[in-house]
């Protein structure tokens, strides 16, 4: 089972770089440049100048800055979202910018990536996210997540969340270990479970839940208690 209904277009996958350093956009295009599988289909130095490009150009993915002139990340992020434009974005940040990132999620962020990250990780982190799936349980990003951790809502609710009342005492174990950043190779070594099980599981947990991704299941485990920092 698929963990996400979308699906990377035909060919190349194309990319939108977003981000107010021409530099750091021309570092990243170079790269992308040297992977046959995908192409730079346009550029942008501020949320604004995105959103009118997205209107313009067709892209899978687009890696996002948080901290830009005019307008952020984020608001771009939520902006691009609501349009149901069908480009997924990867958000790229460092260590001081963390505590935008759980917004950016909030927004509709397909998942996020160290801006020092090595290269082969950003292109697999963009292959993952054309394929519709998300790029915050890699052991690459990981660190990331336990500094994303503090911003999120600690503590457990006063009252158990309802949307927690659809899930298996399994799927519950499961969603458990996604907000631990584990992938579905070490949660099949940690629940004793074949990897098309977790699979299955992944996908009942994103129907019920009505995530787009596990992204929006990491979000939702702490924002219902199930998990606390």
């Amino acid at each position: 089972m698929s963990e996400s209904p979308d699906a990377v277009s035909e060919g190349p996958i194309r990319v939108v770089l977003v981000d107010d350093q021409a530099l750091v956009r021309g570092g990243f295009s170079m790269l992308i440049a040297s992977s046959d599988d995908m192409e730079v289909v346009g550029e942008a130095g501020n949320g604004e100048e995105a959103l009118r490009l997205l209107r313009r150009v067709s892209a899978d993915v687009v890696l996002m800055d948080i901290r830009m002139p005019i307008m952020d990340g984020v608001e771009t992020t939520r902006q691009l979202v609501a349009s149901d434009n069908p480009a997924r974005v990867l958000v790229l940040t460092t260590f001081d910018l963390d505590e935008y990132v759980y917004n950016a999620l909030k927004a509709g962020a397909a998942g996020f990536l160290l801006k020092d990250a090595k290269p082969d990780d950003l292109l697999s982190a963009i292959r993952s996210v054309a394929r519709g799936d998300s790029v915050v349980a890699p052991s690459a990003t990981k660190r990331l997540l336990a500094q994303v951790i503090p911003h999120l809502p600690s503590g457990s609710p006063s009252e158990p969340d309802r949307r927690l009342e659809v899930l298996t005492d399994r799927e519950r174990e499961v969603l458990v270990e996604i907000a631990g950043g584990a992938t579905n190779a070490e949660i099949c070594r940690k629940l004793y479970m074949a990897e098309g099980t977790v699979k299955t599981h992944v996908g009942r947990l994103l129907s019920k839940l009505e995530c787009r991704d596990r992204v929006g299941l990491v979000l939702l485990a702490y924002e219902t208690g199930l998990v606390t920092r």
